[in-house]
Order: C-alpha cells, then structure tokens, then sequence
C-alpha cells in the first residue's frame, strides 16, 4: 500500500491564503460586534437616570390627580351634608346655582358632630287599679305618670337632663285638692345643665331632686324603678301632700372626698326652697320667682364602703325660711339620715327624719318625726316586698296641721313580666288619728319604653 506524498506547493499556499482570508474577513465583523456592544452598554447607563427621571415625574403626575380626588370627594361630603331648610319664601327668591357665589366665599365653620350631642329620650308609664274603704272613695282605673327622661351630652364636660311629666288627676296641696279629676298636666319635674370637672367636683344649676336621705335621689318620677308602687309618705311629692321641699331650684354642686375605701361624698346645695303651705299655693316649687331673698341651703354627706357591697349610709342637714300669710316667719331645719343595704336580688332601706318649725316670736318649736324601713328578696321574677312607714306631726303644726299621725304596713310582690314590663301587687294599711283605718289595695302595671 502506498501512502500519498506531501502535496504540492502550490496547493498548500493556496491552503494558507484560503486560511489568512478568512481570518482577514471574519476579524473585522468580530471587531463591529464588540463595539456595538460596548456603544449598547454605554449607552444604557447613560439613559439610566433619564429613565427614572421620567418615573418619577410619572408618580407625580399621579399624586396630584388623587389629591384632586380626594377634594372632589370631600366637597362633595359637603354638600351633601344635612341643613336646616329654608322658608318657601327664600327659597323662591334664591339665585339659580349657576349665579350663586363661588362657595369658597360663604365658608363657614366645620359642623358640630351631632352624634355627640345627640338628644337620647326614655319614657316610663304606669296604669294601677286601686280601690279602699274611705267614705266616697271608687274604685278606679287610673293613668298614671308619663314621665320622659330626656338627657344629651352638650360637650365633653357638659350634661343635660329633664323630665317631663305628663299626669293626670288633680293635684293634691296639702289635703286639699285642685283641678278636674280627670284632666291632663305638664310639668318639667327636672331640668338640669351640669359641668363635670371631675369625680371631686360636679356643678348643676336648674331643677332638680334635693338631696334630702336617700329616696328622693335614688328614686325619681318613675314606679317602673321602684320596688313598690308608690313612694313613702315621707317623701311624696309636693303637689301629693309631701311635707318635704322634693324639688329644688337653684344650684347643686356634688363629688368625691378623698377618703380611700370609705367612699365619702358630699352634696351642697342652694336654692330658692318652698313657697309657704298656707295659704294654698298653686305651685309650691319656686320656679321663677322666690317670694323672699333667703335662699334654702341643704347639706349631704354620705359613704359607700367598698367592705360592703352595696351599702350607703349618710345624713343631710336642710335650712331654709318661710314666710306663710297671716303668720310670723318660720325657720325650718330638716335633718335626715339612713343606712341602705341595695343589691341586684336584695335591698333594706331604712330612712328617718325631723321636720323642725321654730316661728319667730313664739317659744314653742314644732317637731315632726318619722321613719319607713323597707325590706325585699327577688326570687326570679318574683320579689316579695314589705315596708313600714310612721309620721307624726301635731295638730297646731302651723305648715301642715292636716298630716297628723300616719303609720302603717303595706305587704307587696313585683313580678317582672319582661325587661321592660313590671306587675305590682300592694296592700296597704294606715291608721290615722281620729279617723278610721283606711285598708287599700292596688295592682299596677309599671313600664318602660
């Protein structure tokens, strides 16, 4: 076998001029892609920053369309919010909306939340049938009070509250009666503006329950609160027969003493007190005008132990000035105390008092004791209740001669029928001097709405 000799001259230049011609051509397209590359890249980081310039001129762009926005919305708000309309005459005479002024020219102040200062009504009412044994006495179906209980807080340190009573029947001033028996009244029982600094000291100014023991501002013109059907005699209401000021008009300011666990507080109060009970008075609550520049004065004080729970005992000292027709005046000095033991299934009340009546010029002082205790157990929705009431005022008492001896125990059961609804069942027994015993009974029924 031969092997091929070396090829000849010729053909190996021709090989190595093929070799160089190729290098030759591709190196100058090598040479163009590099520095294409390279322009590229320089480039790019050149166009870097213009890039994010344009971004960010971009989001800017888009911040100011949404705060646009956002005023769009909130002149809308605006305008849609809720204003007093006007009289048919104003708006007739009212410019078209294309004529008006630009409302940047009518501004007005930002609006009062109104959810703060939201008016909140409760109402309380009660129906009883009642009969007794005394001489032209009947037996009646009768409407009781319909009090509304209207409270708003005017800011964070203001309050307001009143009661308006709707009752009917005839006012009773001090055993004598006046008015149709089956007509309709209305009477603000309580309207009261108080400024809350703080738990120390709270001020109120209107009308409101004195702060005599503890019924009449633990209770007000509600039976629905009430474990009974009625209040005790001692603390009647001044158009009933009530031998106490119940309402004050005037000025209270109450709070904390610091005391620790023993709970003081304190209630003082000043006020134009109670016109004279003779003669009879269409309105014993001096509402706007007092008829003598002495002012009543009433001092509480009272403590809620935190050792026991729900316990309250405390005594109040009442002063004031009466000047009846026909008589000289009459210092009155009303001193009070009690201890109450109130828990959600359990209360004993105990009250007793001293009605004081010194006239001028004359030796003799005229003192009106009396008392009521009154003791309840709930069991379920049943509570039985017992209470005991005693009052003694001499026949000469020169304000009320008409009240005399009056004591007596009343037997009771509350079923609460629902939350809101409550059926009452009361006996009650009075003996009286020089009068027969009256011997009464009444269902009621007592709710809220």
């Amino acid at each position: 076998m031969k092997f091929p000799g070396p090829l000849p001259i010729r053909a190996m230049f021709a090989l190595k001029l093929t070799g160089r011609m190729i290098v030759w051509r591709i190196f100058p397209l090598l040479l163009i892609i590099l520095v294409n590359a390279t322009i590229l890249r320089s480039q790019q980081l050149i166009d870097a920053p213009a890039a994010d310039k344009q971004t960010l001129q971009l989001l800017l762009q888009r911040i100011d369309q949404l705060e646009a926005r956002v005023k769009q919305l909130e002149a809308a708000k605006q305008q849609a919010a809720p204003v007093s309309l006007p009289s048919a005459t104003a708006q007739s005479s009212a410019p078209p909306v294309s004529e008006a002024e630009p409302q940047a020219d009518n501004a007005v102040p930002e609006r009062m939340d109104s959810s703060k200062t939201l008016l909140r009504m409760r109402g309380f009412g009660d129906i009883t049938l009642h009969g007794d044994n005394q001489r032209h006495d009947t037996t009646s179906f009768s409407l009781g009070q319909l009090n509304l209980f209207i409270t708003s807080d005017i800011s964070e340190k203001f309050k307001f509250l009143s009661e308006i009573v709707f009752e009917g029947g005839p006012d009773n001033i001090f055993g004598e009666t006046r008015g149709e028996n089956n007509t309709f009244g209305v009477d603000v029982e309580r309207m009261v503006v108080q400024y809350s600094h703080s738990d120390f000291f709270k001020l109120a100014v209107g009308r409101y329950h004195t702060a005599i023991g503890y019924y009449n501002t633990a209770y007000h013109h509600s039976t629905w609160f009430q474990t009974t059907t009625g209040r005790p005699f001692l603390f009647q209401f001044e158009d009933r027969g009530g031998i106490l000021p119940v309402h004050t008009v005037g000025a209270s300011a109450s709070g904390l003493i610091p005391s620790g666990h023993l709970g003081l507080h304190y209630v003082a109060e000043v006020g134009n007190g109670r016109a004279s009970r003779s003669p009879i008075t269409e309105e014993p609550v001096q509402n706007v005008v007092d008829d003598q520049n002495h002012k009543a004065f009433n001092l509480a004080l009272f403590a809620r132990p935190d050792a026991v729970r729900g316990l309250q005992v405390g005594f109040s000292a009442y002063r004031d000035l009466l000047a009846p027709a026909s008589l000289p005046r009459i210092g009155e000095t009303i001193f009070a105390a009690h201890a109450v033991l109130v828990r959600p299934k359990f209360e004993w009340l105990n009250e007793i008092l001293l009605v004081r009546h010194a006239p001028n010029g004359i030796p003799r002082v005229f003192n009106t004791p009396g008392f009521y205790t009154q003791l309840s157990k709930q069991f379920g929705s049943y509570r039985p209740y017992f209470r005991y009431q005693y009052v003694n005022a001499s026949s000469t008492e020169p304000i009320f001669p008409d009240v005399g001896l009056r004591q007596g125990p009343s037997f009771g059961l509350r079923y609460d029928a629902s939350e809101t609804v409550a059926v009452k069942l009361q006996y009650d027994y009075t003996a009286l001097r020089g009068q027969p015993a009256v011997n009464a009974l009444a269902l009621q029924v007592g709710f809220t709405f």
